[in-house]
């Protein structure tokens, strides 16, 4: 910088002729020391000092008006209509020659214009008096001799005169107030116009003394920005000229994937580096996504468009896996038949199926009010159409519910004996008369799994060519190509959708022929594009193995989901209770219960009256009688206990912890009755007091 000139970034670009660009600019310390943020437009554009600008274009967008009395400004447009006069500068000129230099566009462009002398001047026979007005009419070139101006002259008497005027005449000479009149555009096109000040014409402001400058939009590059920068000329920064020091200067440019796959086709291979690293939650879980450090060099082979499909495990005792599979993957495949949990999976998947046949796996008890039929394991059900079924149960206006229905066939159970042709079709046509017609509304769960007739081989890109996706598959033998096939080994793999995906084939350094897939949908990378050298010999292309089964996070299969599905409609709703219906249970319940309520109150009534029948001299029977007076806390004496023929025979001791009182013993019979006690006891049958007598007895030997 040193030998250079600082100026204002405005006037240094006032100054740039469109054909001198580019320019690189410096920062220099001036108004900001440390660094200079703008918020132009809703974006930041911050200089520090000592950056470098590459200007590339300037556009002029407006004028800066500066009045010279109060130092106020303000912008106007460049598509501002007004006129603007020339004011003529207060200081005169010292020679002819000096003001005609200083004319504000060419000399030819702004003759005639009128000048005075503040001093006599004699020209041969003529002599002018101070003050004397001079229109120059045009410049007289002789070779061989002095230019001359040609002025004409006004006298007293309006008698008019010419005279030819040397240009080394010296003297002090002002210009006098022109009736030329400029636009905007004009002035700012001249920069002679641009040195002058000027005034309004016919304006209520025609008085102010203004400084005309003109306000580019700069474009401009900088080291590590994406885009090109654009910010008025109006900053307040001091900028100087390196050009010649840093011509050779390497502007980084950053991209992302997505404008990488803009670049011309032309431009790979290269080399790039990585300037930004993906983020730490990402799409992927694969061997190379640890290297994508930043600093680190990439090898983009080319760009192009992938067909990929997803794949994922069953749920089970493991970790659910997901994985992007390209089309190209050599292995084999085998159908796997889909479980479904509810007749809405059925129905959707019959949309892709053609004749789909389901196995029940599991018992569905039959709910009349609702219209679930039964199923039972093992059934086989044909689907036909999706239709719509009444409901027996009625709604809350008496009206009767209909919802939507799958229509399906239950098939009957091939016999495993051999028969012949003729028993076949028999057989065949016996199953055909005895179809039985099942309707099972959508919004019924259940249990099924697909039954599928064959036991092909498919490649992944045929299973897409024959069949809808999801579809559940098993691999049956590997793909050679592969060091370590991670889908083997897999009971069931779903294939839940296809995408095309813009891609690029990426490698490292060290192994420029192990490729993968950068998708730049579904990875954030920043790199800039190098110019080292590629490290395989010119025009000899290594021959490249492109990694086939990439394994995803879950995240991923999320985010796939919400793209996939974003318009399909919900599983239907089943229809709500109406009170009809949860009235027609209830009232079934209660109906229930209160059956069950009076069979019970109808055998207590029984039991009761056959009580009350056998009651003594049919009177309330008295309340239990007061033990008598010689009775004490003792513990009741031990009865001998009653023995078996077996009892007898053992030698264990008899239990002798019981003791019964044989004195407080009554029988119930002999108490008399109490007609006044307050105690209602029921009564009981003879039948019923025998039961209880012989109880009691065997109680006592107990």
């Amino acid at each position: 910088m040193a030998g250079n000139i600082a100026l204002p970034l405005q006037e240094f670009i006032a100054s740039l002729e469109s054909t001198s660009l580019p320019k690189i600019l410096q920062v220099c310390s001036g108004v900001y020391f440390q660094g200079s943020i703008y918020e132009i437009s809703g974006s930041e554009v911050c200089f520090s000092t000592g950056d470098l600008i590459k200007v590339i274009g300037i556009e002029l967008q407006s004028v800066s008006c500066e009045d010279v009395t109060n130092n106020e400004k303000f912008e106007l447009p460049i598509t501002h209509t007004g006129l603007f006069k020339v004011v003529p500068e207060q200081m005169p000129y010292t020679s002819v020659e000096e003001m005609l230099s200083l004319r504000p566009v060419g000399l030819d462009d702004s003759l005639p214009f009128t000048f005075t002398s503040h001093s006599k001047m004699t020209f041969g026979s003529l002599k002018l008096g101070a003050g004397k007005a001079l229109t120059v009419l045009s410049i007289e070139k002789h070779d061989g001799e002095e230019d001359l101006v040609r002025c004409h002259v006004k006298g007293q008497t309006e008698a008019s005169a010419e005279v030819c005027i040397p240009l080394s005449s010296r003297g002090e000479f002002s210009e006098c107030e022109s009736e030329e009149c400029y636009t905007l555009k004009e002035i700012m096109a001249s920069p002679c116009l641009r040195s002058r000040r000027f005034r309004f014409v016919k304006t209520t402001k025609c008085e102010r003394i203004l400084i005309l400058s003109p306000v580019y939009q700069v474009q401009a590059i900088m080291n590590l920005r994406k885009n090109v920068l654009r910010f008025p000329s109006s900053l307040e920064v001091d900028v100087v000229d390196v050009t010649d020091v840093c011509k050779d200067a390497n502007f980084v440019t950053p991209l992302n994937l997505t404008e990488v796959l803009s670049q011309p086709d032309e431009s790979f291979p290269v080399v790039a580096e990585i300037l930004e690293e993906p983020e730490s939650r990402s799409f992927f879980k694969c061997a190379w996504l640890p290297g994508l450090v930043k600093s680190t060099n990439l090898i983009l082979h080319k760009k192009g468009t992938t067909p990929m499909v997803l794949m994922s495990s069953l749920k089970g005792r493991k970790t659910q896996q997901y994985f992007l599979v390209s089309l190209q993957y050599g292995g084999r495949f085998r159908r796997r038949p889909r479980e479904f949990n509810s007749v809405y999976e059925v129905y959707v998947a019959s949309t892709q199926t053609h004749n789909l046949t389901v196995s029940v796996t599991r018992n569905c008890e039959e709910v009349e009010e609702e219209g679930l039929p039964g199923l039972s394991i093992g059934e086989r059900l044909q689907i036909v159409d999706c239709t719509r079924m009444e409901l027996p149960c009625e709604n809350n206006k008496g009206e009767k519910q209909s919802v939507e229905a799958l229509l399906c066939y239950r098939l009957q159970e091939p016999d495993d004996e051999e028969e012949d042709e003729d028993d076949e079709k028999e057989e065949k046509d016996k199953q055909e008369e005895a179809k039985e017609e099942v309707l099972l509304p959508l919004y019924m769960q259940g249990h099924f799994v697909e039954v599928l007739g064959e036991n092909k081989k498919y490649k992944l890109c045929d299973l897409g060519k024959e069949f809808s996706l999801p579809l559940d598959v098993k691999v049956v033998s590997r793909d050679t190509e592969l060091e370590t096939d991670p889908l083997v080994g897999f009971s069931c793999l779903r294939i839940e959708g296809a995408m095309l995906e813009p891609s690029i084939q990426a490698s490292f350094p060290d192994r420029p022929d192990h490729c993968f897939h950068l998708l730049p949908q579904w990875l954030s990378l920043s790199v800039s594009f190098t110019k080292d050298a590629l490290p395989w010999p010119r025009d000899q292309f290594p021959k490249c193995f492109t990694e086939k089964v990439s394994e995803m996070t879950d995240t991923f299969f999320y985010e796939f989901r919400k793209k996939g599905n974003s318009d399909e409609a919900p599983p239907p709703r089943p229809p709500k209770r109406d009170m009809s219906s949860s009235n027609l249970v209830k009232k079934k319940s209660k109906s229930t219960k209160k059956s069950s309520k009076a069979k019970k109150n109808k055998d207590k009534s029984v039991l009761t009256e056959k009580l009350n029948d056998l009651t003594l001299n049919h009177k309330k029977r008295p309340p239990a009688p007061l033990p008598p007076d010689g009775v004490n806390d003792e513990p009741p004496p031990l009865v001998p206990r009653k023995y078996s023929a077996a009892d007898i025979t053992s030698k264990a001791t008899p239990n002798t912890y019981v003791k019964i009182n044989q004195s407080i013993k009554r029988d119930v019979c002999d108490v008399a009755a109490d007609v006044e006690s307050d105690h209602d006891y029921e009564t009981v049958d003879e039948t019923l007091v025998a039961v209880v007598k012989t109880a009691q007895e065997n109680v006592m030997f107990y």
